[in-house]
């Protein structure tokens, strides 16, 4: 029996695909935004009902690069909000506050191992899943969560910290498989560190002078070519582009274009455009299994238990270092909560390598959904939302005495 495969229609058909995903995902969440349900998840939302309902966008190479693109945008958003003259303003504080998230991943690890639930790598994973703020995602939304600037300080700064140390955690959790292990891919990314900045200062000398307003460019490609270094060590995407934000923000000095707001903010816009990619393809990811009843109460008694203890502990901690209100602290605890892209990344991570249960992982997903719902609940605020800066400038029509002339 022969068939004819019409080529062009076949063509056609994905092209068409393609735009309904654009539409998608940059014009129906700001539809669905009017019920307070924040853009990731309904483009979350979207890839796991086009994968699941329909089999499409599987395995395609073309969205996955795009939401690889977008985790690297958003890590190194992340990094370059890293401002350590900042974190010195409120070292003591902040110092305490890292002390008090390590103990809390511990003992959520001691007790998921003691559970025998799983083995000690995986649980300290599931741990930083729950404790780990996503502070590309809170940066996002705190203009529309919190007002005060103090109370913006504070919640800046603690994220960045928790999350520093969070990735250094999960760094030494995957390459502790073997002391060998360890050594080389600890040095391989100090080696990258120590390259950095000389690499920054080579093109500032060498390159820009000869190719004005590169730097954006070669900003993003340095990002995207070490989180694929970090990728290949075993440790995903993310540590890389975390990496080159902090260490361009260090470098800002000796690059004039990344001295103002423009640069961050070109990128906070690179990665408002690529990031629904990255939530996108997570949807896609899911099978039917992490659709459970298991899943789902695993998911509620995370949120009956590390909720709680994030709120108070962040609370409880400002009370008596700060002699803070419980309502003032708790302004601070609840835009903290959101843990989605953190939450997301080690949930792929725990499937691809160590093979966790399906209802533990829909658990971490469902826990990760109401915790980024959570703080727009809280505050009775918008959900957070990246906007694009606007591309052409603004146009002020002439007056009446302009129109005239001299």
């Amino acid at each position: 029996m022969d068939f004819d495969v019409d080529l062009g229609a076949l063509d056609l058909t994905s092209e068409i695909a393609y735009i309904a995903l654009l539409f998608g995902l940059f014009v129906v969440p700001r539809i669905i935004q009017r019920f307070r349900i924040p853009a990731a998840i309904t483009a979350f939302a979207l890839g796991a009902g086009a994968s699941l309902g329909f089999g499409l966008f599987r395995g395609d190479d073309t969205v996955a690069l795009l939401a690889t693109l977008g985790i690297v945008s958003l890590f190194l958003f992340a990094g370059l909000e890293v401002d350590f003259r900042e974190l010195r303003r409120g070292a003591a504080i902040l110092a305490q506050h890292i002390v008090m998230r390590i103990v809390l991943v511990g003992g959520a690890a001691w007790a998921i191992q003691t559970y025998e639930l799983l083995d000690w790598r995986p649980a300290i994973l599931v741990a930083l899943a729950l404790f780990t703020p996503s502070t590309g995602f809170i940066l996002d939304s705190l203009d529309s969560l919190v007002q005060d600037e103090k109370d913006r300080f504070w919640i800046r700064s603690k994220a960045v910290a928790v999350e520093i140390v969070a990735l250094a955690l999960m760094f030494f959790t995957l390459k502790s498989t073997s002391l060998e292990s360890l050594a080389k891919s600890t040095a391989a990314l100090l080696v990258m560190i120590l390259v950095l900045p000389w690499l920054f200062r080579a093109f500032a000398r060498v390159v820009l002078p000869h190719a004005p307003k590169s730097d954006f460019a070669f900003l993003v490609i340095v990002a995207a070519a070490c989180a694929l270094i970090t990728r290949n060590l075993g440790v995903y995407y993310l540590v890389g582009a975390f990496v080159v934000g902090v260490v361009a923000q260090r470098f800002r000095s000796h690059m004039p274009s990344m001295q103002s707001d423009h640069m961050l903010r070109a990128v906070e816009a690179l990665a408002s455009l690529l990031v629904p990619f990255y939530f996108f393809h997570a949807g896609i990811e899911l099978r039917k299994e992490d659709f459970s009843i298991d899943a789902l109460l695993a998911g509620l008694v995370m949120v009956a238990i590390a909720v709680p203890i994030r709120l108070a502990s962040v609370a409880l901690h400002r009370r008596i270092a700060l002699g803070e209100s419980f309502g003032k602290a708790f302004r601070i605890a609840a835009p903290m909560l959101p843990t989605l892209v953190f939450t997301l990344v080690i949930a792929g991570i725990l499937r691809d390598e160590y093979q966790i249960p399906s209802w533990l992982f829909g658990g971490l997903i469902i826990y990760a959904f109401v915790t980024t719902l959570l703080p727009a609940a809280f505050t009775r605020a918008p959900p957070p939302e990246i906007t694009l800066p606007p591309i052409l400038p603004t146009v002020v029509p002439p007056t009446a005495e302009q129109k005239r002339g001299p």
